[in-house]
C-alpha cells in the first residue's frame, strides 16, 4: 500500500530503473502495460494491490539518418575509418524518438553521411558508423567506421578496453589530491531520468583516472584543470564522477555547476557548454593493426575562458 496514490507512469519509472518515464508512457499508450488485465492511462492513480503486467515492448517506426551538408573537421580518414573533431553543441546521432524532421537535423551522423556517402551499418540506420559517443556539449575526438568489418573490430577494441581516451576538463574548486581514481559505479537517477548517479547500488562499473594540471585561483573562485582517462565508457561518466567528488565540470549545470560564476567585483562569467574535451585517442587500426595516435587541442572558446580566469587572479602568483 506504500505506493497508493501514485501515478502509474511515475511508479513504473521507479520500478524499471533502465526505462525512462517517457518510454513508460509510450508502453502505456501502446497498451503494453496492463493493470488488473485492463489497459490503463498513464495518469491512473494506484490504490495498492493491483496486478501490473508488461506485455510487450515499444513499437517504433523505422528510422534512418539523413545526409546534410554540415561542415565537420576530419582529423584523419582512410578506407576503413575516420577520426573527427566533434564540436560542442552537436549531437552524435538523433535519439530513438526522432523522426525525419527538425529533431533529426544537425547531427554528426548527418554531416558524415553527406561527407562520405555511406558508413557501416552495424549500428542501424539511425546510427551508421557510430562506434562510441560524446555528449552533445562535449567536444573532441570521435572515431567512426566506414564499413562493417572495421566497425566490429573497433567495437571489440572498445569493449576490450584497448582504446586509450584522454580528456581535458576544468572543474569548480580545488581537488585535494594531485591524482586519483574514482571507481564508483554509475546508474540512472531514479528521480531525474536525464541524469546519472553514483548514489544507487547495483550500477554499472565505471573507472575514471585524473591528474591535476593546474590549480587556478581567480577573482571568480578556485578551479582545477585536469587530464582524465577512462577505462569504461558509461553515460556522462566523467561528469558524474567529478560531480560526485564535489567538483562539477564548469558549465555542466545538469550536475550542479554554476550557471554564472560571479567575480569579486560583481562581474560574471559563464560557459554555454561543458568544459570537457576529448583531447587524445590511441587505438589499433582495424585492418592493419598499426597503432594510431591522435591529438586535438581544446577549442578557442575554452582557451579564452581560461585566459579570462587567469587574467583576473586572486593572487599575483599562478598556483
Amino acid at each position: 500500500m506504500e505506493h497508493a496514490g501514485r501515478r502509474l507512469d511515475q511508479f513504473l519509472a521507479r520500478q524499471l530503473p533502465d526505462t525512462s518515464r517517457a518510454r513508460v508512457q509510450q508502453l502505456i499508450a501502446q497498451n503494453k502495460i496492463l493493470v488488473n488485465g485492463n489497459a490503463p492511462k498513464a495518469s491512473l492513480l494506484l490504490r495498492g494491490g493491483e496486478t501490473i503486467e508488461v506485455v510487450g515492448e515499444v513499437e517504433r517506426p523505422a528510422l534512418r539518418a539523413l545526409a546534410e551538408e554540415i561542415p565537420v573537421e576530419i582529423v584523419y580518414e582512410d578506407d576503413d575509418l575516420a577520426v573527427v573533431n566533434k564540436p560542442a553543441g552537436m549531437m552524435v546521432h538523433a535519439g530513438a524518438g526522432a523522426t525525419e524532421d527538425e529533431r533529426n537535423r544537425g547531427t554528426l551522423v548527418n554531416a558524415l553521411l553527406h561527407r562520405f556517402g555511406t558508413l557501416s551499418g552495424v549500428g542501424g540506420e539511425l546510427r551508421p558508423g557510430i562506434v562510441h559517443r560524446l555528449d552533445k556539449l562535449t567536444s573532441g575526438l570521435i572515431v567512426v567506421a566506414k564499413n562493417d568489418v572495421a566497425h566490429r573490430k573497433l567495437a571489440t577494441e572498445f569493449s576490450g578496453r584497448r582504446v586509450t581516451k584522454t580528456y581535458v576538463a576544468l572543474v569548480q574548486g580545488w581537488l585535494k589530491n594531485d591524482r586519483g581514481t574514482d571507481a564508483s559505479s554509475i546508474s540512472r537517477d531514479a528521480i531525474r531520468r536525464t541524469r546519472m548517479t553514483t548514489r544507487r547500488s547495483g550500477g554499472r562499473e565505471a573507472v575514471t583516472h585524473f591528474t591535476v594540471q593546474n590549480r587556478i585561483a581567480s577573482d571568480y573562485g578556485k578551479f582545477t584543470l585536469l587530464r582524465l582517462s577512462i577505462e569504461t565508457g558509461r553515460t556522462h561518466q566523467i561528469r558524474v564522477h567529478m560531480a560526485s567528488l564535489g567538483h562539477p565540470v564548469v558549465g555542466d549545470t545538469l550536475y550542479g555547476a554554476a550557471r554564472e560564476i560571479r567575480g569579486k567585483a560583481g562581474s560574471g562569467v559563464s560557459l554555454s557548454r561543458n568544459f570537457l574535451h576529448a583531447a587524445e585517442m590511441q587505438f589499433a587500426h582495424p585492418r592493419t593493426g598499426k597503432a594510431l595516435n591522435f591529438a586535438c587541442p581544446i577549442p578557442e572558446q575554452l582557451s579564452q575562458f581560461l585566459v579570462t580566469l587567469e587574467a583576473n587572479p586572486a593572487t599575483k602568483k599562478r598556483l
